[in-house]
Protein backbone atom coordinates (compact mmCIF):
# COMPACT_ATOMS: atom_id res chain seq x y z
CA UNK A 1 0.00 0.00 0.00
CA UNK A 2 1.35 3.76 -0.65
CA UNK A 3 2.48 5.81 2.12
CA UNK A 4 -0.53 7.32 3.94
CA UNK A 5 -3.19 6.03 1.25
CA UNK A 6 -6.70 7.09 2.02
CA UNK A 7 -9.78 6.04 0.64
CA UNK A 8 -13.20 7.23 0.58
CA UNK A 9 -14.56 3.34 1.54
CA UNK A 10 -12.53 0.51 2.40
CA UNK A 11 -14.37 -2.62 1.86
CA UNK A 12 -13.50 -5.80 4.29
CA UNK A 13 -13.80 -9.38 2.47
CA UNK A 14 -14.29 -10.79 -0.72
CA UNK A 15 -16.80 -13.01 0.10
CA UNK A 16 -20.69 -12.27 -1.69
CA UNK A 17 -21.11 -8.92 0.89
CA UNK A 18 -17.39 -7.34 -0.16
CA UNK A 19 -17.62 -8.41 -3.90
CA UNK A 20 -21.12 -7.05 -3.68
CA UNK A 21 -20.19 -4.04 -1.71
CA UNK A 22 -17.27 -3.63 -4.87
CA UNK A 23 -19.92 -3.38 -7.71
CA UNK A 24 -22.62 -1.56 -6.12
CA UNK A 25 -19.70 1.14 -5.00
CA UNK A 26 -18.88 1.10 -8.62
CA UNK A 27 -22.28 1.32 -9.88
CA UNK A 28 -22.59 4.19 -7.74
CA UNK A 29 -19.67 5.94 -9.49
CA UNK A 30 -17.28 5.58 -6.85
CA UNK A 31 -14.15 4.32 -7.46
CA UNK A 32 -12.12 5.67 -4.41
CA UNK A 33 -12.08 2.30 -2.64
CA UNK A 34 -10.25 -0.64 -1.47
CA UNK A 35 -11.49 -4.12 -0.66
CA UNK A 36 -9.26 -5.74 1.90
CA UNK A 37 -8.80 -9.40 1.87
CA UNK A 38 -6.50 -11.41 4.02
CA UNK A 39 -6.46 -14.51 1.90
CA UNK A 40 -4.69 -14.63 -1.77
CA UNK A 41 -7.86 -15.03 -3.43
CA UNK A 42 -11.41 -13.75 -3.58
CA UNK A 43 -14.50 -16.25 -2.40
CA UNK A 44 -14.82 -15.75 2.01
CA UNK A 45 -16.69 -18.77 3.01
CA UNK A 46 -16.69 -20.36 -0.67
CA UNK A 47 -13.00 -20.20 -0.75
CA UNK A 48 -12.36 -21.46 2.77
CA UNK A 49 -14.90 -24.30 2.65
CA UNK A 50 -13.22 -26.90 0.42
CA UNK A 51 -14.22 -30.29 2.16
CA UNK A 52 -15.41 -33.02 0.29
CA UNK A 53 -18.73 -33.17 -0.84
CA UNK A 54 -19.34 -29.05 0.11
CA UNK A 55 -22.17 -27.19 -1.61
CA UNK A 56 -25.00 -24.93 -0.83
CA UNK A 57 -28.87 -25.99 0.05
CA UNK A 58 -29.81 -23.12 -1.42
CA UNK A 59 -31.24 -23.19 -5.39
CA UNK A 60 -28.08 -22.21 -7.73
CA UNK A 61 -30.37 -19.54 -9.22
CA UNK A 62 -31.65 -18.02 -6.15
CA UNK A 63 -27.88 -18.23 -4.80
CA UNK A 64 -26.37 -15.71 -7.23
CA UNK A 65 -26.81 -12.07 -7.41
CA UNK A 66 -29.73 -10.19 -9.16
CA UNK A 67 -27.47 -7.92 -11.06
CA UNK A 68 -25.27 -11.01 -12.54
CA UNK A 69 -27.47 -13.83 -13.21
CA UNK A 70 -25.74 -17.12 -14.28
CA UNK A 71 -27.55 -18.96 -17.33
CA UNK A 72 -24.45 -21.87 -17.26
CA UNK A 73 -25.11 -23.19 -13.34
CA UNK A 74 -24.62 -26.79 -13.75
CA UNK A 75 -27.06 -28.09 -10.93
CA UNK A 76 -30.04 -27.06 -9.33
CA UNK A 77 -27.80 -26.85 -5.77
CA UNK A 78 -24.53 -25.55 -6.82
CA UNK A 79 -20.97 -27.39 -5.00
CA UNK A 80 -18.57 -25.17 -3.53
CA UNK A 81 -16.26 -25.25 -6.78
CA UNK A 82 -18.87 -23.57 -9.20
CA UNK A 83 -19.81 -20.91 -6.23
CA UNK A 84 -16.47 -19.96 -5.95
CA UNK A 85 -15.84 -19.51 -9.91
CA UNK A 86 -19.05 -17.40 -9.89
CA UNK A 87 -17.57 -15.60 -7.74
CA UNK A 88 -13.80 -15.35 -9.51
CA UNK A 89 -16.40 -14.41 -12.95
CA UNK A 90 -18.10 -11.35 -10.81
CA UNK A 91 -14.64 -10.05 -9.38
CA UNK A 92 -13.72 -9.72 -13.41
CA UNK A 93 -17.12 -8.87 -14.97
CA UNK A 94 -17.45 -6.22 -13.11
CA UNK A 95 -13.66 -5.06 -12.80
CA UNK A 96 -12.93 -5.62 -9.38
CA UNK A 97 -9.30 -6.56 -8.98
CA UNK A 98 -7.32 -3.06 -9.59
CA UNK A 99 -9.67 -2.37 -6.22
CA UNK A 100 -8.71 -5.51 -4.03
CA UNK A 101 -5.96 -5.81 -1.69
CA UNK A 102 -4.65 -9.47 -1.05
CA UNK A 103 -2.84 -10.41 1.99
CA UNK A 104 -4.27 -7.54 3.85
CA UNK A 105 -5.80 -8.78 6.77
CA UNK A 106 -7.42 -6.03 9.20
CA UNK A 107 -5.13 -5.90 12.47
CA UNK A 108 -7.02 -3.13 14.00
CA UNK A 109 -9.84 -0.24 12.66
CA UNK A 110 -9.85 2.88 15.42
CA UNK A 111 -12.24 5.85 14.52
CA UNK A 112 -9.92 9.03 14.13
CA UNK A 113 -12.65 11.90 16.34
CA UNK A 114 -10.71 14.69 15.13
CA UNK A 115 -10.41 13.89 11.17
CA UNK A 116 -13.48 11.94 11.24
CA UNK A 117 -12.25 9.00 9.36
CA UNK A 118 -11.10 5.36 10.32
CA UNK A 119 -7.55 4.84 11.01
CA UNK A 120 -6.99 1.03 9.08
CA UNK A 121 -3.78 -1.51 10.15
CA UNK A 122 -3.01 -3.87 7.73
CA UNK A 123 -0.57 -7.18 7.25
CA UNK A 124 0.20 -5.02 4.24
CA UNK A 125 0.47 -1.57 5.81
CA UNK A 126 -1.49 0.89 7.24
CA UNK A 127 -4.32 3.23 5.44
CA UNK A 128 -7.19 5.81 6.27
CA UNK A 129 -10.51 5.58 5.06
CA UNK A 130 -13.89 8.11 5.35
CA UNK A 131 -16.30 5.15 5.18
CA UNK A 132 -15.70 1.28 6.15
CA UNK A 133 -17.84 -1.49 5.10
CA UNK A 134 -17.20 -4.52 6.96
CA UNK A 135 -18.64 -7.76 4.94
CA UNK A 136 -16.16 -10.73 6.60
CA UNK A 137 -19.42 -12.24 7.07
CA UNK A 138 -20.80 -14.33 10.40
CA UNK A 139 -18.94 -17.88 9.13
CA UNK A 140 -15.49 -16.91 8.67
CA UNK A 141 -13.95 -17.96 11.86
CA UNK A 142 -13.80 -21.38 12.90
CA UNK A 143 -14.63 -22.67 16.16
CA UNK A 144 -12.98 -25.46 17.75
CA UNK A 145 -14.26 -26.53 21.14
CA UNK A 146 -12.02 -26.74 24.26
CA UNK A 147 -11.34 -30.23 24.85
CA UNK A 148 -9.18 -31.61 27.77
CA UNK A 149 -6.52 -33.39 26.16
CA UNK A 150 -6.83 -32.29 22.47
CA UNK A 151 -3.33 -30.96 22.28
CA UNK A 152 -1.59 -33.86 22.56
CA UNK A 153 -3.88 -35.99 20.36
CA UNK A 154 -1.33 -37.60 18.19
CA UNK A 155 -3.15 -38.16 15.19
CA UNK A 156 -4.81 -35.36 12.72
CA UNK A 157 -6.91 -32.73 13.56
CA UNK A 158 -8.52 -30.06 11.56
CA UNK A 159 -11.74 -28.09 11.43
CA UNK A 160 -13.95 -28.12 8.49
CA UNK A 161 -13.27 -25.08 6.96
CA UNK A 162 -9.81 -25.63 7.07
CA UNK A 163 -9.50 -29.06 5.29
CA UNK A 164 -6.18 -30.47 4.68
CA UNK A 165 -6.62 -31.89 1.38
CA UNK A 166 -2.50 -33.61 1.93
CA UNK A 167 -4.33 -35.75 4.94
CA UNK A 168 -4.86 -39.15 3.32
CA UNK A 169 -8.40 -40.38 5.13
CA UNK A 170 -8.28 -43.95 3.27
CA UNK A 171 -8.75 -46.67 5.87
CA UNK A 172 -8.24 -44.17 9.19
CA UNK A 173 -10.42 -44.33 11.87
CA UNK A 174 -11.84 -41.19 11.70
CA UNK A 175 -13.98 -39.56 14.53
CA UNK A 176 -16.21 -36.74 13.40
CA UNK A 177 -17.61 -33.92 15.96
CA UNK A 178 -20.94 -32.27 14.72
CA UNK A 179 -24.01 -33.12 12.90
CA UNK A 180 -24.83 -29.37 11.11
CA UNK A 181 -24.50 -28.93 7.73
CA UNK A 182 -21.00 -28.92 6.55
CA UNK A 183 -21.11 -32.85 8.99
CA UNK A 184 -23.84 -34.03 6.82
CA UNK A 185 -22.21 -33.63 3.17
CA UNK A 186 -18.58 -34.86 4.77
CA UNK A 187 -19.80 -38.06 6.51
CA UNK A 188 -21.64 -39.32 2.83
CA UNK A 189 -18.58 -38.44 0.97
CA UNK A 190 -15.89 -39.89 3.34
CA UNK A 191 -17.40 -42.76 4.77
CA UNK A 192 -16.78 -45.45 1.59
CA UNK A 193 -12.71 -44.79 1.67
CA UNK A 194 -12.38 -44.53 5.81
CA UNK A 195 -11.91 -47.90 7.83
CA UNK A 196 -13.91 -47.03 10.56
CA UNK A 197 -16.44 -43.69 11.27
CA UNK A 198 -17.51 -42.57 14.44
CA UNK A 199 -20.31 -39.59 14.24
CA UNK A 200 -20.05 -37.80 17.55
CA UNK A 201 -24.07 -36.39 17.89
CA UNK A 202 -24.64 -33.99 20.46
CA UNK A 203 -28.34 -33.08 18.64
CA UNK A 204 -29.23 -34.35 15.92
CA UNK A 205 -30.76 -32.32 13.03
CA UNK A 206 -33.88 -32.53 11.17
CA UNK A 207 -33.07 -33.54 7.41
CA UNK A 208 -34.97 -33.26 4.15
CA UNK A 209 -33.89 -34.84 1.05
CA UNK A 210 -32.00 -32.72 -1.10
CA UNK A 211 -33.80 -32.18 -4.82
CA UNK A 212 -30.10 -31.73 -7.08
CA UNK A 213 -30.28 -32.56 -10.47
CA UNK A 214 -27.94 -31.93 -13.07
CA UNK A 215 -29.03 -29.16 -15.25
CA UNK A 216 -29.43 -29.57 -19.01
CA UNK A 217 -28.02 -28.14 -21.70
CA UNK A 218 -31.08 -27.06 -23.32
CA UNK A 219 -32.55 -25.16 -20.21
CA UNK A 220 -28.60 -23.71 -20.08
CA UNK A 221 -29.24 -23.13 -23.29
CA UNK A 222 -32.56 -21.23 -22.89
CA UNK A 223 -31.41 -19.23 -20.00
CA UNK A 224 -28.73 -17.87 -21.85
CA UNK A 225 -30.71 -16.91 -24.90
CA UNK A 226 -33.63 -16.18 -23.17
CA UNK A 227 -32.47 -14.07 -20.27
CA UNK A 228 -35.93 -13.24 -18.63
CA UNK A 229 -36.44 -17.56 -17.83
CA UNK A 230 -33.50 -17.32 -15.61
CA UNK A 231 -35.18 -14.28 -13.96
CA UNK A 232 -38.67 -16.23 -13.90
CA UNK A 233 -37.32 -19.02 -12.03
CA UNK A 234 -35.18 -17.05 -9.57
CA UNK A 235 -38.77 -15.25 -8.73
CA UNK A 236 -40.67 -18.80 -8.39
CA UNK A 237 -37.73 -19.90 -5.93
CA UNK A 238 -38.38 -16.55 -4.33
CA UNK A 239 -41.88 -16.89 -4.20
CA UNK A 240 -42.22 -20.31 -2.46
CA UNK A 241 -39.67 -18.87 0.43
CA UNK A 242 -41.43 -16.20 0.95
CA UNK A 243 -44.55 -17.84 1.52
CA UNK A 244 -42.86 -19.82 4.15
CA UNK A 245 -42.18 -18.01 6.39
CA UNK A 246 -45.40 -17.50 8.11
CA UNK A 247 -45.01 -20.94 9.42
CA UNK A 248 -41.37 -20.08 10.79
CA UNK A 249 -42.04 -16.63 12.30
CA UNK A 250 -45.62 -16.79 13.41
CA UNK A 251 -47.18 -20.13 13.32
CA UNK A 252 -44.65 -22.98 14.50
CA UNK A 253 -47.39 -25.82 15.19
CA UNK A 254 -48.09 -25.85 11.37
CA UNK A 255 -44.25 -27.59 11.01
CA UNK A 256 -45.73 -30.52 12.82
CA UNK A 257 -46.63 -32.11 8.62
CA UNK A 258 -42.65 -31.31 7.30
CA UNK A 259 -41.67 -32.81 10.62
CA UNK A 260 -43.79 -36.38 9.76
CA UNK A 261 -42.13 -35.75 5.99
CA UNK A 262 -38.77 -35.60 7.49
CA UNK A 263 -39.66 -39.04 9.85
CA UNK A 264 -40.51 -41.03 6.38
CA UNK A 265 -37.40 -39.59 4.83
CA UNK A 266 -35.26 -40.89 7.89
CA UNK A 267 -37.17 -44.55 8.15
CA UNK A 268 -36.48 -45.04 4.22
CA UNK A 269 -32.49 -45.59 4.89
CA UNK A 270 -32.51 -46.42 8.54
CA UNK A 271 -34.17 -49.81 9.12
CA UNK A 272 -32.58 -50.15 12.94
CA UNK A 273 -35.13 -48.80 15.76
CA UNK A 274 -32.30 -47.89 17.78
CA UNK A 275 -30.25 -46.14 15.46
CA UNK A 276 -33.69 -44.24 14.44
CA UNK A 277 -33.91 -43.01 17.65
CA UNK A 278 -30.48 -41.78 18.36
CA UNK A 279 -31.46 -40.02 14.98
CA UNK A 280 -35.02 -38.21 15.89
CA UNK A 281 -34.65 -34.72 17.14
CA UNK A 282 -36.84 -33.75 20.45
CA UNK A 283 -37.57 -30.40 19.15
CA UNK A 284 -39.27 -28.71 16.78
CA UNK A 285 -38.30 -28.60 13.13
CA UNK A 286 -36.94 -25.45 12.04
CA UNK A 287 -35.64 -24.55 15.22
CA UNK A 288 -32.54 -25.10 13.63
CA UNK A 289 -31.59 -24.77 10.63
CA UNK A 290 -33.62 -27.64 7.76
CA UNK A 291 -30.51 -29.58 6.44
CA UNK A 292 -30.96 -30.97 2.72
CA UNK A 293 -29.59 -34.74 1.87
CA UNK A 294 -30.20 -37.61 0.41
CA UNK A 295 -26.85 -39.37 1.60
CA UNK A 296 -26.81 -38.75 5.07
CA UNK A 297 -28.98 -41.04 6.20
CA UNK A 298 -27.97 -44.28 3.85
CA UNK A 299 -24.10 -43.68 4.81
CA UNK A 300 -24.79 -43.87 8.69
CA UNK A 301 -26.59 -47.24 8.08
CA UNK A 302 -23.38 -48.89 6.92
CA UNK A 303 -21.73 -51.24 9.09
CA UNK A 304 -17.95 -49.46 8.96
CA UNK A 305 -20.03 -46.31 10.61
CA UNK A 306 -21.31 -45.58 14.22
CA UNK A 307 -23.01 -42.90 15.82
CA UNK A 308 -22.47 -41.62 19.62
CA UNK A 309 -25.84 -40.08 20.61
CA UNK A 310 -23.24 -37.94 22.93
CA UNK A 311 -20.81 -34.85 22.72
CA UNK A 312 -16.90 -35.00 22.71
CA UNK A 313 -15.56 -34.64 26.69
CA UNK A 314 -12.09 -35.63 26.68
CA UNK A 315 -9.10 -37.27 24.71
CA UNK A 316 -6.64 -39.64 26.49
CA UNK A 317 -3.94 -40.32 24.24
CA UNK A 318 -5.58 -41.57 20.50
CA UNK A 319 -8.47 -42.03 22.63
CA UNK A 320 -11.47 -39.90 22.35
CA UNK A 321 -13.95 -40.10 25.12
CA UNK A 322 -17.72 -38.85 24.71
CA UNK A 323 -20.18 -37.48 27.81
CA UNK A 324 -21.84 -40.60 28.19
CA UNK A 325 -18.07 -42.69 28.70
CA UNK A 326 -18.09 -43.93 24.75
CA UNK A 327 -14.52 -44.44 24.54
CA UNK A 328 -13.56 -44.78 20.41
CA UNK A 329 -9.86 -45.40 18.93
CA UNK A 330 -9.51 -42.90 16.39
CA UNK A 331 -6.28 -41.61 14.21
CA UNK A 332 -8.21 -38.42 13.14
CA UNK A 333 -10.49 -35.91 14.08
CA UNK A 334 -12.75 -33.80 12.70
CA UNK A 335 -14.29 -30.63 13.68
CA UNK A 336 -17.92 -29.87 12.11
CA UNK A 337 -18.00 -27.23 14.91
CA UNK A 338 -19.10 -24.10 13.30
CA UNK A 339 -18.06 -21.08 13.84
CA UNK A 340 -17.52 -17.61 16.00
CA UNK A 341 -21.32 -16.22 14.90
CA UNK A 342 -22.10 -13.99 17.72
CA UNK A 343 -18.55 -13.53 19.12
CA UNK A 344 -17.10 -12.87 15.70
CA UNK A 345 -13.24 -11.87 16.46
CA UNK A 346 -13.51 -8.88 14.21
CA UNK A 347 -15.26 -7.52 16.50
CA UNK A 348 -12.47 -6.91 19.00
CA UNK A 349 -10.41 -5.29 16.32
CA UNK A 350 -13.12 -2.47 15.74
CA UNK A 351 -12.09 0.64 18.08
CA UNK A 352 -15.32 3.68 18.09
CA UNK A 353 -15.67 7.20 18.73
CA UNK A 354 -15.72 6.46 22.72
CA UNK A 355 -12.40 4.17 22.35
CA UNK A 356 -13.95 0.88 23.26
CA UNK A 357 -14.02 -2.21 20.94
CA UNK A 358 -17.12 -3.62 19.20
CA UNK A 359 -17.10 -6.82 21.14
CA UNK A 360 -16.70 -4.20 24.34
CA UNK A 361 -19.99 -2.19 22.62
CA UNK A 362 -21.64 -5.92 21.59
CA UNK A 363 -21.08 -8.03 25.73
CA UNK A 364 -24.68 -7.52 26.35
CA UNK A 365 -25.89 -9.05 22.68
CA UNK A 366 -24.94 -8.33 19.43
CA UNK A 367 -27.37 -5.01 18.21
CA UNK A 368 -26.93 -2.53 14.89
CA UNK A 369 -29.65 -0.63 13.61
CA UNK A 370 -30.67 -2.17 10.32
CA UNK A 371 -28.52 -4.90 10.68
CA UNK A 372 -26.14 -2.40 9.67
CA UNK A 373 -24.58 0.32 11.66
CA UNK A 374 -23.84 0.14 15.44
CA UNK A 375 -24.11 3.13 17.76
CA UNK A 376 -20.74 4.42 18.57
CA UNK A 377 -18.77 3.72 15.52
CA UNK A 378 -19.38 6.36 12.77
CA UNK A 379 -19.42 5.53 9.00
CA UNK A 380 -19.22 2.36 9.49
CA UNK A 381 -21.42 -0.07 8.42
CA UNK A 382 -21.76 -3.79 8.30
CA UNK A 383 -22.93 -6.61 5.88
CA UNK A 384 -24.88 -9.58 7.36
CA UNK A 385 -25.04 -7.99 10.75
CA UNK A 386 -27.01 -8.59 13.39
CA UNK A 387 -30.36 -10.28 13.07
CA UNK A 388 -30.01 -10.43 8.97
CA UNK A 389 -29.69 -14.47 9.04
CA UNK A 390 -32.15 -16.75 7.28
CA UNK A 391 -33.50 -20.18 8.22
CA UNK A 392 -34.98 -20.62 4.87
CA UNK A 393 -33.71 -19.12 1.84
CA UNK A 394 -30.96 -17.18 0.10
CA UNK A 395 -28.59 -14.63 2.41
CA UNK A 396 -27.95 -12.73 -0.76
CA UNK A 397 -30.94 -11.13 -0.84
CA UNK A 398 -30.41 -9.89 2.57
CA UNK A 399 -26.75 -8.35 1.29
CA UNK A 400 -28.28 -6.80 -1.73
CA UNK A 401 -30.96 -5.14 0.71
CA UNK A 402 -27.72 -4.15 2.89
CA UNK A 403 -26.14 -2.65 -0.26
CA UNK A 404 -29.17 -0.52 -1.25
CA UNK A 405 -28.71 1.11 2.15
CA UNK A 406 -25.19 0.95 2.40
CA UNK A 407 -25.62 3.03 -1.24
CA UNK A 408 -28.10 5.77 0.02
CA UNK A 409 -25.84 5.87 3.05
CA UNK A 410 -22.91 6.94 1.18
CA UNK A 411 -25.66 9.67 -0.49
CA UNK A 412 -26.68 10.83 2.29
CA UNK A 413 -23.19 11.69 3.34
CA UNK A 414 -22.77 13.88 -0.42
CA UNK A 415 -25.95 15.58 0.31
CA UNK A 416 -24.98 16.76 3.85
CA UNK A 417 -21.39 18.12 2.32
CA UNK A 418 -18.01 18.72 3.35
CA UNK A 419 -16.31 16.67 6.45
CA UNK A 420 -19.15 14.52 7.58
CA UNK A 421 -20.14 11.37 9.57
CA UNK A 422 -23.30 9.27 10.85
CA UNK A 423 -23.67 7.61 14.13
CA UNK A 424 -26.35 5.86 14.74
CA UNK A 425 -28.58 7.20 17.75
CA UNK A 426 -28.19 4.47 20.96
CA UNK A 427 -32.45 5.08 21.24
CA UNK A 428 -32.84 4.16 17.36
CA UNK A 429 -30.62 1.22 17.63
CA UNK A 430 -32.95 0.19 20.93
CA UNK A 431 -35.85 0.84 19.32
CA UNK A 432 -35.44 -1.50 16.45
CA UNK A 433 -33.51 -4.06 18.03
CA UNK A 434 -36.70 -3.82 20.28
CA UNK A 435 -38.92 -4.29 17.78
CA UNK A 436 -36.91 -6.92 16.42
CA UNK A 437 -36.64 -9.15 19.67
CA UNK A 438 -39.92 -8.88 20.17
CA UNK A 439 -41.17 -10.53 17.01
CA UNK A 440 -38.47 -12.76 17.71
CA UNK A 441 -40.73 -14.32 20.54
CA UNK A 442 -42.94 -16.45 18.73
CA UNK A 443 -40.98 -17.57 16.21
CA UNK A 444 -39.94 -21.27 15.81
CA UNK A 445 -36.01 -20.52 16.02
CA UNK A 446 -36.96 -19.25 20.14
CA UNK A 447 -39.91 -21.63 20.85
CA UNK A 448 -38.79 -24.91 18.82
CA UNK A 449 -36.77 -26.52 21.98
CA UNK A 450 -33.40 -26.18 21.04
CA UNK A 451 -30.25 -24.41 21.52
CA UNK A 452 -28.53 -23.25 18.32
CA UNK A 453 -26.32 -21.41 16.64
CA UNK A 454 -28.78 -18.79 16.07
CA UNK A 455 -28.70 -18.06 19.82
CA UNK A 456 -25.74 -15.93 21.61
CA UNK A 457 -24.20 -16.77 25.37
CA UNK A 458 -27.18 -15.07 26.94
CA UNK A 459 -29.87 -17.32 24.95
CA UNK A 460 -31.15 -14.35 23.08
CA UNK A 461 -30.99 -14.63 19.10
CA UNK A 462 -28.89 -11.94 17.42
CA UNK A 463 -28.89 -13.91 13.91
CA UNK A 464 -31.93 -14.39 12.61
CA UNK A 465 -34.42 -11.69 11.04
CA UNK A 466 -37.57 -12.81 12.25
CA UNK A 467 -39.94 -11.62 8.65
CA UNK A 468 -39.78 -12.19 4.79
CA UNK A 469 -37.10 -11.02 2.72
CA UNK A 470 -39.38 -8.05 1.08
CA UNK A 471 -39.83 -6.97 4.01
CA UNK A 472 -36.43 -6.17 5.34
CA UNK A 473 -36.02 -4.90 1.69
CA UNK A 474 -38.20 -2.08 2.19
CA UNK A 475 -37.06 -1.42 5.51
CA UNK A 476 -33.00 -1.09 4.44
CA UNK A 477 -34.05 0.87 0.92
CA UNK A 478 -33.84 4.25 2.54
CA UNK A 479 -31.63 6.05 5.70
CA UNK A 480 -33.47 7.82 7.13
CA UNK A 481 -31.55 10.63 8.76
CA UNK A 482 -33.68 11.02 12.15
CA UNK A 483 -32.27 7.29 13.27
CA UNK A 484 -28.64 9.38 13.35
CA UNK A 485 -26.28 12.08 14.50
CA UNK A 486 -24.64 13.90 11.87
CA UNK A 487 -21.13 15.10 13.03
CA UNK A 488 -19.31 17.31 11.40
CA UNK A 489 -15.87 19.11 10.84
CA UNK A 490 -15.49 22.30 12.45
CA UNK A 491 -13.44 25.39 11.69
CA UNK A 492 -11.09 27.19 13.55
CA UNK A 493 -12.86 29.73 16.38
CA UNK A 494 -11.74 31.77 18.61
CA UNK A 495 -8.73 31.29 18.10
CA UNK A 496 -9.17 27.52 19.09
CA UNK A 497 -8.03 24.54 17.22
CA UNK A 498 -10.53 22.58 15.16
CA UNK A 499 -12.41 20.12 16.44
CA UNK A 500 -15.73 18.23 15.41
CA UNK A 501 -19.61 18.99 16.06
CA UNK A 502 -22.64 16.71 16.53
CA UNK A 503 -25.38 17.98 15.37
CA UNK A 504 -28.87 16.68 16.73
CA UNK A 505 -31.70 19.47 16.00
CA UNK A 506 -29.66 22.14 13.45
CA UNK A 507 -31.84 24.06 11.05
CA UNK A 508 -29.12 22.77 8.31
CA UNK A 509 -29.89 18.84 9.82
CA UNK A 510 -33.87 19.42 10.08
CA UNK A 511 -33.74 20.43 6.27
CA UNK A 512 -31.84 17.81 5.68
CA UNK A 513 -33.85 15.23 7.23
CA UNK A 514 -37.04 16.58 5.65
CA UNK A 515 -35.69 15.84 2.12
CA UNK A 516 -35.30 12.28 2.84
CA UNK A 517 -38.01 10.02 2.40
CA UNK A 518 -38.39 7.53 5.75
CA UNK A 519 -37.89 4.19 5.86
CA UNK A 520 -40.28 1.78 7.46
CA UNK A 521 -39.76 0.24 10.66
CA UNK A 522 -39.52 -2.68 11.93
CA UNK A 523 -42.80 -3.18 13.65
Amino acid sequence: MAEHEHVRVAVIGSGFGGLGAAVRLRREGITDFVVLERADSVGGTWRDNSYPGCACDVPSHLYSFSFAPNPEWPRTFSGQEHIRAYLEHVTDLFGLRPHIRFGSEVKLMSWDNDNLRWNIETTRGSLTADVVVSATGPLSDPKIPEIPGLASFPGKVFHSARWDHDYDLRGKRVAMIGTGASAIQIVPSIQPRVGRLTLFQRTPPWVMPRMDRAISGAERRLHRFVPFTTQLRRGLLWGIRELQVQAFTKHPDELGLVEQLAKRNMARAIKDPALRAKLTPDYRIGCKRILLSSAYYPALAKPNVDVVASGLSEIRGSTVVAADGTETEVDAIIFGTGFHVTDMPIAERVVGAEGITLAESWKNGMQALRGAAAAGFPNWMTIIGPNTGLGNSSMILMIESQLNYMADYLRQLDVLGGRTALDARPTAVEDWNRKVQERMKRTVWNTGGCTSWYLDASGRNTTIWPGTTSEFRRTTRRVDLGEYEVIRKTGKTDGKPAGTAVQKAGTAVEKTVAAVPQSEGAA
